[in-house]
């Protein structure tokens, strides 16, 4: 197989034509994670094939749901992103996108630095705290055209990481597999008393991704009361039911 033959393959069924410059991204960017990750844990994938279809190509099937033309307006923050999915591939497809990179984790946000100046992204905004204390700053709260959050928490706690970011009119998408219907039902107190309401379920059927993948919609219908979030390591502990 030549250079991300499968991401270009999954980008095609996606609409999407990638440029050399942009392949060129997801090459480095691709190196970059195996050589950082030999010395800090950032992710259990690193075989070349699986990373191209498991993290790239999942992170950019946000555009079976979402618009090319609003997200390339949009302001958008990737919550718990991790070592950078799916922010930094949707920001290598869409260099217009105004992007946020949240994570607690000092290591994880050092990559995130390390791979952005790589791929010379330097208008992308990387942040190192909590989403319970970031979402009451005034500047971020209720800010956010998308949130995006993959394999974060539970739904009920991942809308109360999330909402609160999200500007009224914008939307919350959650990466899950399917079969989480009781965890959907769990999350409809904390998403009615967030702000938000649940959409239908977007569910994600490509060649190399038929493994039973959802993206979970929320749409923010009114701003989240004052109180929410709640205060650091209260909200998974005890999340709203």
């Amino acid at each position: 197989m030549k250079r991300m033959d499968l991401l270009v393959q999954g980008t095609e069924e996606l609409g999407i034509a990638l440029s050399d410059a942009q392949l060129d991204c997801f090459d480095a960017y691709y190196r970059e994670l195996v050589d950082w990750n030999s010395r800090f844990n950032l992710t259990s994938i690193t075989d070349h094939n699986d990373v191209q279809i498991k993290h790239f190509l999942d992170s950019l099937t946000l555009l079976l749901t979402v618009n090319p033309s609003d997200l390339k307006l949009s302001k958008v923050i990737d919550v718990g992103t991790g070592a950078g999915f799916p922010g930094i591939p949707l920001r290598i497809v869409f260099p217009e996108l105004k992007l946020y990179l949240l994570d607690s984790v000092a290591k994880k946000t050092g990559f995130l630095e390390h791979v952005l100046e790589r791929l010379n992204m330097p208008d992308v905004t990387v942040l190192t705290g909590r989403a319970e204390t970031l979402a009451h700053d005034v500047n971020m709260r209720e800010t956010f055209d998308f949130v995006l959050a993959r394999a974060l928490a539970r739904l009920p706690v991942l809308l109360e990481y999330t909402l609160p970011f999200c500007t009224v009119g914008g939307q919350v998408i959650a990466w899950k597999h399917g079969g989480i219907d009781q965890e959907i039902d769990d999350a409809a107190t904390a998403c009615r008393l967030l702000g938000g309401k649940l959409a239908p379920v977007c569910h994600i059927n490509l060649n190399n991704l038929s493994d039973n993948r959802i993206l979970v919609l929320v749409d923010k219908t009114y701003s989240t009361p004052s109180g929410y979030p709640r205060k650091a390591g209260f909200v998974r502990k005890n999340p709203i039911t």
